[in-house]
């Protein structure tokens, strides 16, 4: 069962793109459900806000050996999420 609830949980442990697809699905339902358009819009503009920079960003996270480079990439997840 796609609940708003389910959604939320998956969102909240990261699966941003399952969580996207149950506020769809709850859309396609209720088609005038606020939570789920609201939710949408949110995911969607952070997809679109970081489209493509996650992957390069997982490639320098998993290559990083040395201090300067672990500030550098704190620095990139504050701003990111900021």
């Amino acid at each position: 069962m796609q609940t708003l609830t389910l959604a939320n949980i998956y969102e909240l442990q990261g699966l941003k793109e399952d969580a996207l697809e149950i506020y769809k699905e709850i859309l396609k339902k209720e088609p005038t459900n606020a939570d789920a358009k609201i939710a949408i819009r949110r995911l969607s503009g952070m997809r679109k806000k970081f489209l493509g920079v996650n992957n390069e960003m997982k490639t320098f996270f998993i290559d990083m050996e040395e201090e300067a480079e672990f500030i550098q990439f704190e620095r990139w997840l504050m701003k990111a999420w900021n």
